[in-house]
């Protein structure tokens, strides 16, 4: 019989985050919203959002820990927590504005040798056992795992046979090219940060993303915000374009593409339609209010009016 369960990802996520959101409610009334956060974490929800088994491995401690682990469980995201003895860090927001105002934000912590140790076992184990791995970013300025560590992990999950999908900048995106991944998701502005790419030109990002391959990337899929995406691979480089729609928030779309694409390898789908998935979740995610989130049925809705449209063949 075929097996119809949920497809399971590992997400690694060094950093994750309690929010607490301040906003104007109905009749003047003010809301507070309280959520798990952080790129990890939006990667995670989306993953769950579009049907699939997200497994979150990432360091939690304190107060702020305890409760973000509760509400990952109410959000159906499994967390392989590692405590640690400072606790998460919390983000105060202010949208009463309608914009977001980060008001404070505490320092994720530094983690130690035996809690390195604990999240790299975790990570294993989840890894192995779903054969697809994300590794996410941090969104933060600090560095709290060491580049060495993402170069280790990287190498022993290709070694293993698991399929490692990357969002990631700066020099953790180095140190992982430097064991070869399958898929490297960056932003345009990433690309130019990170000096792969001279300009946000179109020929210019070609170039940038021809060095991520060089470099050890087997695939590569660049977000360019309203201009939809560039994929590549060794044969060939492709626009990707769904339709445009009216954005209420932008923060997280680059994760849900991310989490997309790592459903739709685990999945096995073409690459073409893991293209179109993953930028017709992104697309839908700048709809709502809340990253990483979106409903499976609008993402695939979508997907079927996006075009994947070959732009030259790849240099000999």
């Amino acid at each position: 019989m075929p097996d119809d369960s949920p497809r399971a990802v590992c997400v690694f996520a060094p950093v994750t985050l309690l929010t607490v959101t301040i906003e104007s409610g109905p009749d003047d009334e003010e809301e507070v919203h309280i959520h798990p956060g952080g790129q990890g974490v939006w990667v995670a929800r989306m993953v769950r959002g579009l049907g699939g088994r997200p497994v979150l491995c990432t360091p939690v401690g304190g107060e702020t820990g305890a409760v973000l682990e509760h509400l990952l469980a109410v959000e159906g995201i499994e967390a392989r927590p590692v405590p640690v003895d400072r606790q998460t860090a919390a983000l105060i927001q202010d949208r009463r504005g309608g914009d977001r105002e980060d008001v404070w934000m505490g320092r994720s912590p530094t983690l130690g040798r035996h809690a390195l140790d604990d999240l790299y076992s975790h990570v294993l184990a989840e890894a192995l056992a779903a054969g697809v791995c994300v590794i996410a970013g941090t969104h933060l300025q600090e560095h709290v795992i060491p580049d060495d560590l993402y170069t280790r992990l990287a190498g022993d999950l290709r070694s293993a046979g698991v399929r490692v999908i990357v969002d990631l900048s700066d020099d953790p995106l180095r140190a992982v090219l430097a064991a070869g991944v399958h898929i490297v998701k960056v932003s345009d502005e990433e690309l130019v940060a990170g000096g792969w790419a001279a300009s946000d030109a179109l020929p210019d990002l070609v170039e940038g993303v021809e060095r991520l391959l060089a470099a050890g990337a087997g695939h590569v899929v660049v977000s360019r915000a309203a201009e939809g995406s560039l994929a590549a691979t060794g044969d060939g480089r492709w626009l990707v374009e769904p339709p445009r729609l009216d954005a209420v928030d932008t923060r997280g779309a680059g994760d849900s593409m991310t989490a997309a694409l790592a459903l739709a390898t685990a999945e096995g789908s073409g690459w073409k339609e893991m293209l179109r998935v993953s930028a017709a979740a992104g697309t839908v995610n700048v709809t709502r209010h809340g990253s990483g989130s979106g409903r499976r049925e609008a993402v695939l809705q979508l997907a079927e009016r996006t075009t994947v449209t070959a732009l030259r063949e790849a240099p000999r």
